[in-house]
């Protein structure tokens, strides 16, 4: 709630006109799947678009940058390849999979693993024709996994089912399936400890679908 009010207290944005906001909270808090960031981004399309400001995207994405490093990716609405700390965004279309998305009930600080001295820092530069031929890694996986047994015990679960990954610095693991079907399926048969929803991968958000 503190990023979406910076967003829309946001200078250049200042209109002297006002606007409700309320939020419905889904999903978890610390899951690493960049829920506030997502929130600030659509306040500031959102709000840009409502008042008439007319900024640019690369306008409202700088303004993005100073909330957070990814909040510019939610900000541009589209699935990309992200350089320097997630600025710089080149769009890319992957197949539109299903995903289980799994929360192991503990949340994870980002510094946390991002200090970690086994963290690795000279992971080989990849271009983004190969990454999106072979086969996804996360370099703080490892950490991750090591230093919060919960998150071992999700992903452990999920790998006999289907390729699994953490989300970012954690703490929410993905499980990728062709149909929805498959990936209920999985969800199903989840233990009673693991929280979990089945979600759409979509190349387009659906906010900036709507403002089509």
């Amino acid at each position: 709630r503190l990023l979406m009010k910076t967003a829309a207290d946001s200078g250049r944005l200042s209109t002297g006109s006002g606007a409700n906001i309320s939020i419905d909270k889904r999903l978890p808090m610390g899951g690493g799947l960049g829920g506030g960031s997502s929130n600030a981004a659509t306040v500031l399309v959102a709000l840009n678009h409502l008042w008439q400001c007319g900024l640019s995207m690369d306008e409202l994405a700088e303004m993005g940058l100073t909330l957070g490093a990814d909040v510019p990716v939610f900000v541009r609405g589209h699935a990309a390849f992200a350089e320097g700390v997630g600025e710089i965004l080149t769009p890319v279309d992957p197949p539109e999979k299903w995903y289980l998305v799994a929360h192991p009930g503990v949340s994870i600080p980002t510094p946390v693993i991002f200090k970690d001295p086994e963290l690795p820092r000279n992971t080989p530069k990849r271009s983004i024709e190969t990454l999106l031929k072979c086969e996804f890694s996360n370099d703080c996986e490892v950490i991750a996994r090591k230093r919060f047994r919960e998150v071992d015990a999700v992903l452990s679960w999920l790998l006999e089912y289907a390729p699994s990954r953490l989300t970012g610095t954690g703490a929410c693991v993905f499980a990728e399936f062709d149909t929805e079907s498959e990936a209920r399926q999985v969800l199903e048969q989840a233990p009673e400890w693991l929280n979990g929803f089945v979600a759409k991968g979509v190349n387009l958000s659906p906010l900036h679908r709507a403002m089509l």
